[in-house]
């Protein structure tokens, strides 16, 4: 059919099926902008939301044992952000450099004999300094390893970290012999969950990272480290494959 032969119903039509095309693929490219910029502010911007807390968190905590004096605010027309964190990183570097000589150790011990003979506050603290203890030892093993744990039900499994093993008065009373304190947090809030007992051959230890696993737990597993390794190999296994086809065919065309 013709220019000619078409009727002005048709070519009415076909203007319009063509601007609604138009259109749409219009507003799928600020749809695809749109989501594109969000993906690219939307990390940044929590960061920097989640760092500036933190340090803002820092300096009220540690601004009123300053004295005016020595603010900066105090000559400024504003204040600094950050100041009571350096002086709280300074603090505590030359609390560890006291504490290491003899003076400091005695002091230290003399502050620990006053708190151990508080009722209250000797089970808290020597909770809270075990805990900062295990945390921070170089030698120490808590949430080095994740793994995974048949858990709520059989057949499901969840990511755990792997703690100490249990005492001596509770590994008694276990029925297996070789048990592990793990942890395991909740979706997508890490700082809850459940703390039990396991027997060490019902983990399956994870070739991860602590941290990896954190990420998996919080994005509630939209974001898979090892999905990714896997598409980059076979990524890598096809355009070996590719590779290997272009050279045999290489003498073929040769000739």
């Amino acid at each position: 059919m013709t220019e000619l032969d078409k009727k002005p119903g048709e070519e009415l039509s076909a203007d319009v099926t063509q601007l609604a095309a138009s259109h749409t693929s219009f507003a799928g490219r600020l749809r695809n902008y749109f989501l594109t910029g969000l993906v690219v502010a939307g990390p940044v911007f929590i960061t920097v939301y989640l760092t500036w807390s933190f340090i803002t968190w820092v300096d009220d905590w540690v601004r009123p044992f300053i004295p005016p004096a020595y603010r900066p605010e105090t000559y400024l027309p504003w204040p600094i952000p950050g100041t009571g964190l350096v002086i709280a990183i300074i603090a505590l570097t030359l609390l560890g450099f006291l504490t290491a000589n003899l003076v400091g150790r005695s002091l230290v011990e003399l502050g620990e004999g006053i708190l151990n003979r508080m009722p209250i506050v000797r089970p808290v603290y020597k909770t809270m300094k075990q805990i900062f203890e295990t945390l921070f030892s170089k030698s120490g093993s808590s949430f080095r390893k994740v793994a995974l744990v048949e858990f709520p039900a059989p057949g499901m499994w969840s990511i755990v970290f792997i703690s100490q093993p249990p005492a001596d008065q509770i590994a008694q009373r276990l029925p297996e012999s070789d048990n592990v304190s793990v942890f395991l947090p909740c979706t997508p809030n890490p700082t809850t969950g459940f703390f039990f007992f396991v027997p060490r051959n019902k983990l399956i230890e994870l070739d991860i990272g602590v941290e990896t696993g954190m990420t998996l737990i919080m994005s509630a597993g939209m974001v898979q480290p090892a999905a990714d390794k896997d598409a980059q190999k076979k990524l890598a296994d096809l355009a070996a494959t590719a590779r290997a086809a272009q050279i045999a065919r290489a003498p073929a065309d040769a000739q």
